[in-house]
């Protein structure tokens, strides 16, 4: 075979790969002198970038708690390789058992976890919290964002006529930026923040925060920065020097937390609601969480999308839900299927609150586009029918009670409105009372852009409980970034912004009494004025 003669054909086909090396040989030498692509390295021969010092490496960012927690992902391989004919049923079968399987692991990770938690099965980052720590010393353009344009300034307190009004318009606008953090450093939850709400010691302001994923997030405000980084802030040093405020991030939630509250009677217990379809009690001094409220069964999906609680009884709960339903629950009762149930709507309930002086009075707004005004004492469970109704343009976000009988509501037409029941004589009224359309419209209606988009929360007007003057006022998110205040008579009295802020504080909550305001932003970060 090696001394047979090569056929004219295999000669030919060696002479076009001899040539073909050559010219592909000249094209590598020409580039590489022109400097296209450096020569060939020498094997085990480290490249003169190398000798220079590396930049350091930016640190692994640490994985989401749920990530950590799922199962590892068996290793993919193809159909051909585990010996399964293309298109066969064999094939289909394994795709829909994968898929299925997929959905399972998404649904038992949203699931609602009845447990009771200790401090350490729910912290997920920050200091560990203690009892004595965490409470206070008395305590056992229409549609369009235009970042930074201000809609309210100086010039508006100083042509104030009424004294009172200017004085408190000067007190509201005289409140400030917390300074001893940049509020883009004040990372209070890992994901967007959905609501927040304010302890009710006067002592320091304690925040607490419910993020779009179940997470809490603690911060106490009274901390101030350590020396060495107050005294090191204008030099260049190292990141160890300037140390970020000390937080807390728990997760008492498999879902969204939709709503807070700390009774005034029993300031060492926080409840919060989900999207988990629970209502989870936390004890502030022992550091632990535990269920009050959840439907019968894990299975059962009834988002919860709003809580209250009445002044004059801590042990009862009162929540709105995403499918129009309102519940009511004593907590000394034992057995949790014995909360009242009432379908108010065949639509969502974005928001609802109690009349805080007369709890048998509240309000709802819903994305039928109604405000409606109830009775508890005249509510029935075949047909209930409401004290009165407002329908707006587009779907209401919320219905906010103060004191003195005035709903606040904010609307996706773009308009706050104030319902002034007070001054209609709403304590007097018997049950059966009844509303007309005229005496159910607004009394205020003051222009604001709603359009928050789909990445920033909803927002939502929220009272101070317990003014220190006559003049009731509410706080809401701007979207220009800033937090709006108004009076009860729809009069602005302040627009709190400042550097540092760079999303949109759509979160917005008032101290029950004193003036403290924080607002929350879609990256889990706040800011607080004082």
């Amino acid at each position: 075979m090696g001394g047979e003669e090569l056929s004219e054909f295999e000669k030919q086909r060696l002479a076009n790969i001899a040539e073909r090396d050559a010219l592909l040989k000249k094209l590598t030498q020409d580039a590489q002198s022109v400097g296209l692509f450096p020569p060939k390295m020498p094997k085990g021969a480290s490249p003169a970038g190398d000798k220079a010092k590396k930049k350091k490496p930016a640190p692994k960012k640490v994985k989401k708690e749920e990530e950590a927690a799922a199962a590892p992902v068996p290793r993919r391989m193809s159909s051909r390789l585990r010996g399964i004919a293309a298109e066969s049923e064999v094939a289909k079968r394994k795709a829909d058992e994968h898929g299925a399987a997929l959905q399972e692991a998404e649904r038992a990770k949203r699931m609602r976890k009845s447990d009771s938690f200790s401090l350490s099965e729910m912290l997920v980052s920050g200091q560990k919290l203690s009892g004595e720590s965490l409470l206070g010393v008395d305590v056992v353009t229409k549609g369009v964002a235009m970042p930074y344009q201000r809609t309210f300034s100086d010039e508006d307190i100083k042509k104030t006529t009424d004294k009172d009004l200017k004085a408190l318009r000067e007190e509201m606008s005289g409140l400030g930026l917390w300074d001893a953090w940049e509020p883009n450093r004040i990372k209070l939850t890992p994901e967007r923040i959905y609501t927040m709400t304010f302890h009710p010691s006067e002592t320091k302001p304690l925040i607490f925060a419910g993020d779009k994923m179940g997470h809490l997030g603690v911060l106490d405000a009274s901390q101030t920065k350590p020396v060495s980084a107050a005294t090191h802030e204008d030099e260049d040093e190292e990141d160890d020097d300037d140390p970020d405020p000390v937080l807390t991030t728990l997760k008492p939630h498999t879902r969204t937390i939709s709503c807070m509250t700390v009774h005034p009677s029993k300031p060492t217990h926080l409840y919060t609601a989900s999207y988990d379809s629970s209502i989870r009690e936390m004890d502030l001094e022992k550091t632990t969480s535990v269920e009050r409220y959840a439907p019968a069964s894990t299975a059962d999906d009834v988002p919860i999308s709003g809580l209250d609680m009445a002044l004059d009884d801590p042990h009862c709960l009162y929540w709105t839900t995403l499918d129009g339903e309102f519940g009511r629950y004593d907590m000394r009762t034992p057995r949790q299927d014995s909360a009242t149930r009432w379908t108010l709507s065949d639509k969502k309930i974005g928001g609802f609150s109690l009349y805080p002086t007369h709890p048998h009075y509240f309000a709802t707004a819903s994305l039928d586009r109604t405000m409606r005004l109830w009775d508890l004492r005249k509510l029935s469970h075949k047909s209930p029918v409401a004290v009165g109704e407002h329908e707006s343009r587009l779907s209401v976000s919320h219905a906010a009670f103060n004191g003195a009988g005035q709903v606040a509501t904010s609307s996706y037409d773009d308009s706050l409105k104030i319902y002034d029941f007070g001054a209609k004589g709403i304590p007097s009224w018997k049950p059966g009372h009844s509303l007309s359309d005229a005496q159910m419209k607004p009394d205020v209606v003051v222009r604001h852009n709603c359009q928050t988009g789909r990445w920033v929360t909803i927002l939502r007007p929220q009272w101070q409980q317990n003014p220190q003057s006559h003049i009731q006022r509410f706080c809401i998110g701007n979207m220009n970034r800033f937090v709006d205040i108004y009076s009860g008579s729809g009069d602005q009295l302040a627009q709190l912004g400042g550097d540092g802020i760079t999303a949109v504080p759509a979160v917005a909550v008032f101290h029950r009494s004193k003036n403290w305001v924080a607002g929350g932003t879609a990256s889990g970060k706040i800011c607080l004025w004082m």
